[in-house]
């Protein structure tokens, strides 16, 4: 709904639920190889968690 109404998303999530979400054609997807429940890395390591925001980022400019 969010698409329609011309706010750009990103779903960011765990390779565990990859091919459900790729089967529901969400517009941009970042999957990550973390556990689930920690799509954007182990707690406290801030790096790793940046670098992910970024590479979200990065699809909302380039889609």
């Amino acid at each position: 709904m969010a698409e329609e109404a011309g706010i750009a998303t990103v779903i960011i999530a765990t390779d565990a639920f990859r091919e459900r979400l790729e089967a529901m054609k969400v517009p941009r997807l970042l999957s990550t190889p973390f556990w689930m429940g920690r799509p954007l890395g182990r707690a406290g390591d801030s790096a790793t968690q940046r670098r992910t925001l970024l590479s979200a980022l990065e699809l909302l400019a380039t889609e």
